[in-house]
């Protein structure tokens, strides 16, 4: 039987809005959790799409979100239709989605252009019919109308185009399964003004909004982790319904010279219907912490980020895993001005390092000092052989996607050793010559517009060495 007769099917079975996400075709604590190719940048390849979406059928998550925010047809030049030869792609990516029991959900972003009042608005409506309509024409149940990322904020005259989109949708087809959105206002720092009550923009667009329509939101910023129960609560409270979640992790487009390769967060999933999430362009690297993503919405109770981790490599890399872990120990969380997400970079080897300075500071005995140089110059002599295993021995596609990363921890680690054992001269009351580690700091500076790594352990490390030893 086709997945979504099944699917259907089972919401009358229910009795519930299938259309909402409520009744899924197999009970589980999140009713529908995929990934949501909506990042910035170079789009996924059309084989790199169809992997991922094997990858979902595979690791239990049943539902993949096309909304590639650099395809003009998706979000620039929505109202045109689809040429051919990728109507013929978009086609292959449905059939295997139904192949795999993922449901393949077609996103539009008009925001950017979208009429919202008077005859201008009857013509986008069309145009958005139209769109949609080729797409349902391939087999597509589940649309998405995003939102973000615009400057217009007229909250009800959005609402009240995507009411009318689904209204007609549903007259049209009695097989829609769900109508998505993302409001302009989509993380809780914006819903909320100073004095944590609702924007005049949020309270619009809730309030219009039906309820047989699908919000999604980011958490308490765009991307932010340790969310928790009260703080989703507060923000299904905004909104008088459950939430879904767009997560951004892993998604790195606002820095892609820092990978994310760490495990999911935590989230609390309890009545949530949807999750999402969104990866890097790297898709062979986003599959770490989808996989770990897969096991959280698969078992929330139970699950355990570290653990789903490394399971989750050593799946994926096979005998190449422990050196793989040793490269993405050190490249988990992403940290900007406004994002602060992932769990710490290293941090055992970053307690090393704290062990050696308080060592140094509290004065204890030289062999004491020496024997944590020593286990720090030997950790970080593991990850520089690491880092030329994976050089050596990664398939093309995926030394393709980190290559720059390695040869950037390669270099920071070099220093890091370099400047130990100029640590280690200062310590034996010799004269050390800093000439050398200045030049490798000065080269590692040089590739920080290209790649970054390890920024608060082995990178803060050497800038730590050098104000020491000066």
């Amino acid at each position: 039987m086709n997945m979504f007769l099944k699917a259907a099917s089972v919401a009358l079975l229910c009795g519930l809005a299938w259309s909402a996400f409520s009744c899924p075709a197999k009970a589980a604590p999140v009713p529908v959790a995929g990934v949501i190719e909506g990042f910035y940048g170079t789009p996924w390849t059309e084989d790199e799409r169809l992997d991922m979406i094997a990858f979902c059928g595979a690791h239990g998550l049943n539902a993949y979100v096309y909304a590639p925010k650099d395809d003009p047809y998706h979000r620039d030049r929505w109202r045109e239709p689809y040429p051919k030869a990728q109507l013929d792609d978009l086609a292959k990516l449905i059939h295997a989605a139904q192949v795999n029991n993922v449901r393949f959900v077609f996103a539009v972003s008009p925001g950017l252009s979208l009429q919202l009042d008077g005859e201008a608005s009857k013509k986008d409506r069309a145009a958005m019919f139209a769109k949609l309509e080729s797409l349902y024409a391939l087999g597509v149940r589940d649309f998405a109308i995003f939102f973000d990322d615009i400057e217009n904020k007229d909250g009800a005259g959005q609402a009240a185009f995507l009411n009318a989109i689904s209204k007609e949708l549903r007259h049209r087809h009695k097989d829609i399964g769900a109508l998505l959105t993302v409001p302009t206002e989509y993380d809780r720092s914006v819903m909320t003004d100073a004095d944590g009550m609702a924007t005049a923009y949020t309270v619009a667009f809730a309030q219009a909004l039906t309820k047989d329509i699908t919000v999604l939101y980011t958490g308490e910023g765009v991307a932010k982790g340790g969310l928790t129960q009260a703080q989703l609560d507060a923000a299904n409270a905004i909104y008088g319904r459950k939430l879904g979640f767009w997560w951004n992790y892993p998604v790195n487009d606002y820095d892609e010279t820092k990978l994310a390769l760490g495990p999911m967060d935590a989230l609390p999933l309890d009545g949530v219907p949807v999750v999402f999430y969104n990866p890097m362009k790297y898709e062979r690297l986003s599959k770490i912490a989808l996989a770990t993503g897969a096991d959280l919405v698969r078992d929330p109770a139970h699950y355990d980020a570290e653990r789903s981790w490394h399971q989750a490599i050593a799946a994926q890399y096979g005998n190449l895993a422990p050196a793989m872990e040793v490269f993405a120990d050190h490249s988990t969380h992403l940290q900007n001005s406004w994002a602060d997400i992932g769990r710490a970079d290293a941090p055992q080897l970053r307690q090393e390092m704290d062990a050696l300075w308080a060592a140094i500071d509290q004065e204890a005995p030289e062999p004491i000092q020496i024997q944590h140089l020593h286990a720090l110059d030997k950790e970080l002599t593991r990850i520089q052989q690491a880092v030329a295993t994976l050089q050596n021995r990664l398939d093309a596609e995926t030394l393709e996607e980190c290559q720059p990363q390695l040869a950037q921890l390669a270099r920071i680690v070099e220093a890091d050793r370099l400047g130990l054992e100029l640590l280690r001269q200062r310590l034996a009351g010799e004269t050390p010559d800093f000439v050398p580690l200045e030049a490798a700091r000065q080269d590692i500076v040089r590739h920080e517009t290209e790649a970054h790594i390890s920024d608060q352990v082995a990178r803060a490390f050497l800038d730590e060495l050098m104000n020491r030893l000066q």
